[in-house]
């Protein structure tokens, strides 16, 4: 495991520390409510008319309405880590609203995403809310097929441009004998829910309308979303363990990416660049996680560059023997 600068005091009351920014401000997130919400519904309403006057308009309107829906995506995500509201019931309700407007069933990827918190760079424990990553072992002792496929998989046009729409329009809505019966009930009501919700907008302005402005919006907002989520635990310097190794709080520093995004990103994002900060305490809202890093230097790493997020690109297989991500290229020349 890494070590950090800071001594093992330094660290001993980082729980502590941590929930000093655990809780949430009901006035800051019922405005983030707002600043997300409206305009993602203003923006929607414009696209109706602006199809009446070229669809290149609705198309760069698209692209707006759908960083909006990736900052409602944010909210969502923080609601179902009980970290948005203090009442529970609220944040269920809040966070069911924004997984369906961004085709996201709230108990099924909740479900999965609290595993990969509890998981993260473990490597005898991958699998679920993760990013396929297979070893250089691994993939030398795979079939043929299950080559061919992973090589297709983390093609950076497929898993950026090709797979995220279809995770989140079609993939979303299937169900596990894995998980519990309530998660796979709720995801088939959110399905159902979200049918009835096309088929009234589609009564109000038609389903081609409907067709020709949400996909657009969804395609944007589940490629940015897909490389966010990548960029978080696929980078240069990112350390994963095999179980024994493992430990929570380092994983959470050296296994989670801090992304030093342009503010205008930063707030699109949601701070979810701040992911570190984020995983040492999934409870504190994403509104106070820039502060949690810039108080408290015990947090602080070096930074994920714009520049370092495109040559991460090209990692595909983690390393044992040299403890890092590699590329195909890079992983054929250790033989």
């Amino acid at each position: 495991m890494k070590e950090f600068n800071a001594s093992k005091e330094d660290w001993t009351n980082w729980v502590k520390t941590i929930k000093t920014y655990s809780k949430p401000n009901a006035a800051k997130s019922w405005w983030q409510i707002i600043n997300s919400f409206v305009p993602y519904f203003g923006l929607w309403v414009a696209m109706v008319y602006s199809l009446q006057i070229s669809y290149w308009l609705t198309l760069a309107l698209s692209i707006l309405a759908a960083g909006f829906l990736v900052r409602i995506f944010i909210i969502f995500h923080d609601c179902g880590h009980g970290s948005y509201f203090k009442s529970a019931k609220l944040k269920r309700v809040v966070g069911i609203i924004a997984g369906m407007l961004s085709f996201t069933p709230y108990h099924k990827w909740h479900f999965m995403h609290k595993t990969h918190h509890k998981t993260v760079g473990n490597l005898d424990k991958r699998g679920m809310g993760d990013v396929m990553t297979m070893t250089v072992e691994e993939y030398k002792n795979a079939s043929d097929s299950k080559k061919r496929f992973y090589r297709l998989y983390r093609n950076p046009i497929i898993l950026f441009f090709i797979a995220p729409f279809f995770l989140f329009s079609l993939i979303n809505r299937f169900t596990s004998k894995d998980f519990p019966k309530k998660v796979n009930t709720y995801t088939h009501l959110t399905t159902l829910a979200i049918l009835v919700v096309i088929t009234a907008v589609s009564f109000w302005i038609g389903f081609k309308t409907f067709v020709l402005i949400q996909v657009p919006v969804l395609y944007f907002a589940s490629s940015f979303g897909v490389w966010l989520f990548y960029i978080q635990h696929q980078f240069k310097d990112v350390v994963w363990e095999r179980g024994d190794k493992w430990d929570y709080k380092t994983v959470a520093m050296t296994g989670s990416s801090y992304a030093k995004f342009p503010r205008i990103i930063q707030w699109f994002s949601g701070n979810i660049g701040f992911h570190h900060i984020h995983h040492l305490g999934p409870k504190i809202p994403n509104y106070n996680l820039e502060k949690c890093l810039k108080e408290n230097p015990l947090f602080q790493k070096e930074a994920l560059t714009f520049l370092d997020s495109l040559k991460s690109m090209r990692y595909r297989l983690w390393d044992e023997k040299q403890h890092k991500l590699v590329s195909f290229r890079e992983a054929m020349l250790s033989e």
